[in-house]
């Protein structure tokens, strides 16, 4: 019997809040008050943003997207005395990686977890749970136990991790049925970098520039939502010029981006020519950025307190330059996929994501977007300047790949606009202020290209970080491309691959 829907507000309440945890509340609640947020997220009232741990603290930030119409955001702690909480994936499967990973990384034991295996731990750390309060044996570094397969005339192909082509690193385990695809399972975790490890002890400085190497594609996202996670436990805001860079700078990001998946997609439909110029494109992007911040993916651009690099004129000029270069040739391309009938036949109809499974997972960016589902963190939670700039956040409900081509052409044509805005209403001022040193936590949800990136962080008195987790849209779209593949052929894999262009290396940490 589906529960009734309960206020987030309420579940605080009822929890022993804890202070000085900007923007949005955090609470210490039991284990009875942490099952009824589980059966919150199982009956699809509320959707899980994150699942992080500590040595003896698991976290969970939840979002009630519908709440008063503005959505409502909190996180709530069950301290874990004897190393083991209630699994939230045994009733909530998106939850199920994260917890794997918990596991792997602090030790902690997620109790009636439906899937124990290990997910991030490769046996190759030399310790178990390196990040717990006790550190124990390696694990055997025997071979992965894959799921099993039954059935007549199954076979199975095994993919990566190592690919043919400069792309990061990720087993893929297909059985198929002929050329359709019955099952695919993805082994995860080569590239694990020990960012949370690292983040540990690390000044403001090395740790910003951390977490904008979390994806290296997403410089910039992961930047603001670090620099915006420490803005917050700090209850400091950056200048509005700063900010209004950052958007722009975002916004350069997702062009880059989404031209680049465009043509990437087209390629993998043996349409070579869209790539081509979509890479020149792709390309024109990548030299006005380093034109305008001194680097082709504005690495550590963004800092704590705003941002490293002013706009000056000669960047202005390239920035105008580009919109309209870009403006003259996109419609073309654009008109070129719509009216390409073998491509169109590749696409449409290809790798479909329900609207129901993008809704349980809580999918961001192009992929929740191409199966109805509309959230965009620049408008909910928000944050300047996008509160005062006029675009649209484009929705589809088809769900499949072509759907997920679309969605990236409109939020081009978007960002397009959003960087005239900006140009337009750009504030003079200084771009830097000041982080005073102090104790704290704060946590933020940006939108990157791919969907939303999760970013908390607990401040100690001297100017470091205690602790900080750093959330990938990627760790819940990975499962979902295992289930849009299913009764697709085994060459439409790499359509539905690009279509989500998931990341390794943010979802890796």
């Amino acid at each position: 019997m589906e529960s009734e829907k309960q206020s987030l507000n309420d579940l605080i309440r009822k929890g022993t809040p804890v202070a000085g945890h900007w923007p949005w509340p955090r609470a210490v609640v039991d284990p009875a008050l942490w099952r009824v947020a589980v059966d919150q997220l199982a009956n699809g009232h509320w959707t899980l943003l994150g699942l992080w741990g500590e040595p003896e603290t698991v976290h969970m930030a939840l979002l009630d997207e519908q709440s008063a119409g503005h959505g409502e955001i909190c996180v709530i702690s069950l301290p874990c005395t004897d190393g083991r909480f209630p699994s939230v994936a045994a009733q909530h499967p998106p939850a199920l990686r994260l917890e794997r990973t918990i596991s792997d990384l602090f030790g902690l034991v997620p109790v009636d977890l439906p899937d124990q295996r290990p997910w991030l731990d490769h046996g190759r750390w030399g310790v178990r749970a390196p990040l717990g309060a006790s550190t124990d044996a390696p694990t055997s570094g025997a071979p992965y136990a894959f799921l099993p397969t039954e059935g007549e005339s199954l076979h199975q192909i095994a993919v990566g991790p190592v690919h043919a082509g400069v792309i990061e690193p990720g087993h893929f385990r297909f059985t198929a049925n002929g050329e359709t695809v019955v099952r695919l399972e993805e082994r995860l975790g080569y590239a694990h970098k020990g960012i949370e490890g690292l983040m540990a002890g690390a000044s403001l400085e090395q740790a910003a520039k951390l977490a904008g190497r979390t994806s290296g594609d997403s410089m910039v996202a992961y930047g603001i939502a670090f620099a915006r996670a420490v803005e917050a436990a700090r209850e400091t805001a950056p200048p509005p010029r700063a900010r209004w860079l950052r958007a722009l700078m975002a916004e350069l990001e997702r062009l880059a981006n989404h031209l680049g998946d465009i043509g990437a997609i087209c390629n993998d439909a043996s349409f070579a020519l869209m790539h081509a110029h979509c890479g020149v494109l792709r390309e024109r992007i990548l030299r006005a950025a380093e034109v305008c911040f001194g680097h082709r993916l504005m690495r550590d651009c963004v800092i704590p307190g705003g941002v490293a690099v002013d706009l000056g004129p000669e960047g202005t000029a390239a920035l105008k330059d580009l919109i309209g270069n870009i403006r003259h040739r996109f419609g073309n391309l654009v008109e070129l996929y719509d009216n390409t009938a073998s491509l169109l036949n590749r696409t449409v109809s290809t790798g479909i994501l329900t609207p129901a499974l993008a809704r349980q997972y809580g999918a961001g960016g192009y992929v929740g977007r191409g199966s109805g589902r509309p959230f965009d963190a620049r408008l909910l939670p928000g944050n300047v300047p996008y509160d005062s700039l006029d675009f649209e956040t484009p929705v589809l409900e088809d769900g499949d790949v072509n759907a997920r081509v679309w969605i990236r052409i409109r939020e081009v044509e978007q960002s397009l606009s959003l960087l005239e805005q900006i140009l337009a209403r750009l504030p003079e001022g200084p771009v830097q202020a000041d982080i005073s040193r102090g104790a704290g936590e704060g946590m933020a949800l940006v939108e990157g290209f791919r969907g939303d990136i999760l970013a908390w962080v607990r401040l100690d008195g001297e100017g470091k970080v205690l602790r900080c987790h750093l959330r990938d849209p990627s760790w819940f779209q990975w499962p979902l491309l295992e289930a849009v593949i299913e009764d697709n052929i085994v060459a439409d894999f790499p359509l539905c691959n690009k279509s989500f262009n998931c990341s390794y290396s943010g979802h890796d940490l």
